[in-house]
């Protein structure tokens, strides 16, 4: 298929390329289904192989399925699933993902190497899995390194060439369309930049779709890899190979990104990467910084604007599965890419978002935020007020008010960035809405240590509903755990809602180290009721004191958010 080299220098677009991906929609293969458009940029997702080589990561069957599906939603024109016959899991991915319909025109590929030395291709047990697999794709590495042939395969050059040759043309065969991974192919341009070339000329002789550039050890800096990408178009283009060129780039120079996107401008019309840039050691480049800067700032129409507002809810929705805490300053969809703090920046935004927003958060479907602190102005205030649904215009006093009370506290060591739930009680205080659900009269925790080592945390807790005097004791694992279960026990009769509401997570920091057990700490609570969270804030010497501060926030503001109209109404005089 014909290469066109890509002409767009970064930062600057240049007209769209259209893409076509071919397929049925169906997980399996297509029949007669068209070869890949020239000049479109073919997007290949790795998550499912190459990203869950991250240490911790391990996703079910299950898992790996819905991540598919989601990919496929998003517009990745091939998704990589692992390998056939490697282990059970990879192998009962495939066996269902056979019947899986998939959005668009996504296909699957099954990922493999090429023959063993001394083998016949036919009789090769990874190349008659793939040759045998229902998936219309079969991704094949192979070597390009002298350093790998030698010491690794210790086969010769010619016979490492061989192997090349023939594992793709067993699978061409075989009717799959081919993707050669050229492993360690920018160590092995430099080292000997003339084997490297022949080793994927023969595979794009063979009969692969697409030659891909592995940065796989990720020590290639961006000027010596674009220049090297340019050389090998050339050389395809010489040779009328119209075979595409791709790029497949680790994170280990922090470049994985930056690599790939100067890969496309020299031609690369085949990118590989991970969501969330998940892969070994440092990982992958990633995808959702990838996809939103080819579309947004080089001009590669390579997914619909549509897609691409599903991008930040992707993100978050395979860290999620992968049971790892999203990045907040992640590119693009991160929960901090468009968070503004500065009094000046926010002031900026809010005349032009684009004087601190380099893109529209809306498009990757993000969204920006005012962070208050210190920092703030009143215009942070007004803002920030104006999203929680309070209007406070022409209501200077108030906004003074609460500004100076937000730098008291922030003074003290309390930190709403992460609280927002506390920040909205400390605004309701000083507007005079905030409702007491209950007033506390007392707590009292024994912990008891016994013969055998087991430790009792024993909480009494009174307090007064509506006039109401409530004492209520239980016993936890430890002195929060003992305090939230005796205040729920005290209320939830009174406020069935508490049912709904539960902590996500806690956490402890310490702000003076110096005085160490004396220190005083800040408690930031995570709580949910199923359908949206919130963070809450305390601070104290006593850190159980610091954590019945958040607790009583955190369950107000659930109980507020369940009973909106018993509220008084956000409106509030000056």
């Amino acid at each position: 298929m014909p290469h066109g080299e890509g002409k767009a220098a970064a930062g600057q677009a240049e007209p769209a390329h259209v893409v076509t991906s071919p397929g049925s929609g169906l997980g399996g293969p297509a029949a007669g289904a068209p070869p890949t458009a020239p000049g479109a940029l073919l997007l290949y997702d790795t998550t499912l192989r190459d990203g869950m080589q991250r240490e911790g990561l391990s996703v079910s069957v299950d898992e790996k399925i819905r991540i598919a599906r989601r990919l496929a939603e998003l517009g990745i024109h091939i998704i990589e699933g692992g390998f056939p016959g490697s282990n059970p899991k990879d192998e009962e991915f495939f066996q269902r993902m056979q019947a899986e319909r998939l959005a668009g025109h996504t296909r699957v590929a099954a990922f493999g190497m090429t023959r063993g030395k001394g083998a016949r291709a036919k009789e090769d047990p990874v190349l008659r899995v793939l040759g045998e697999s229902w998936v219309p794709v079969a991704t094949i590495v192979g070597k390009t390194w002298d350093l790998h042939v030698r010491k690794v395969l210790r086969v010769d050059r010619t016979e490492n060439l061989r192997m090349i040759a023939e594992s793709v043309e067993f699978l061409v065969g075989r009717g799959k369309e081919v993707i050669y991974d050229a492993e360690h192919f920018f160590d092995a341009y430099l080292d000997d930049s003339e084997y490297a070339l022949q080793c994927v000329r023969t595979a794009a002789e063979a009969g692969a779709s697409a030659v891909v550039l592995c940065d796989t050890n990720g020590a290639c800096l961006p000027v010596r890899l674009g220049q090297t990408v340019a050389a090998v178009v050339e050389n395809l283009r010489t040779a009328a190979l119209g075979t595409q060129v791709g790029i497949h780039c680790h994170n280990d120079s922090g470049c994985a990104v930056a690599n790939t996107l100067i890969g496309v401008q020299k031609g690369a019309t085949h990118v590989q990467g991970t969501i969330n840039g998940y892969g070994e050691r440092c990982g992958n480049a990633d995808l959702c910084a990838i996809i939103p800067a080819l579309k947004l700032k080089v001009g590669v129409d390579c997914i619909s604007d549509e897609n691409l507002a599903r991008l930040t809810e992707t993100s978050h929705f395979v860290a999620e599965l992968c049971n790892v805490s999203p990045d907040p300053h992640q590119p693009y969809v991160g929960r901090n890419a468009f968070a503004h703090k500065g009094g000046l920046h926010i002031a900026a935004v809010q005349e032009d978002r684009s004087t601190f927003e380099h893109i529209r958060p809306e498009q990757v479907g993000n969204t920006p935020r005012i962070l208050l602190s210190e920092l703030s102005g009143r215009g942070a205030i007004r803002q920030r007020a104006r999203e929680l649904g309070y209007s406070l215009d022409e209501q200077r006093r108030l906004e003074e008010r609460i500004l100076r009370r937000l730098k008291k506290m922030e003074h003290k060591g309390y930190h709403y960035e992460a609280a927002d739930a506390s920040f909205e009680l400390l605004m309701r205080d000083e507007l005079g809405v905030r409702r007491e659900f209950f007033t506390l009269e007392s707590f009292r925790l024994i912990v008891e240590k016994r013969e055998h080592g087991e430790v009792t945390t024993e909480a009494t807790i009174k307090i007064h509903i509506n006039g109401e005097r409530i004492i209520q004791t239980a016993e936890g694992n430890g002195p929060v755990n003992a305090l939230d279960r005796a205040l729920r026990l005290a209320i939830e009769r009174k406020f069935p809602a508490l049912q709904d509401i539960h902590l996500v997570n806690y956490s402890v920091r310490i702000l003076d180290e110096d005085r160490g057990t004396a220190a005083v700490t800040r408690v930031l609570l995570d709580s949910s009721n199923g359908a949206e969270s919130w963070g809450s804030v305390g601070v104290s010497d006593n850190v159980v004191e610091a954590s019945w501060q958040a607790l009583v926030d955190s369950i107000d503001y659930g109980l507020l958010r369940a009973d909106p109209e018993g509220d008084t109404g956000p409106e509030a005089d000056g």
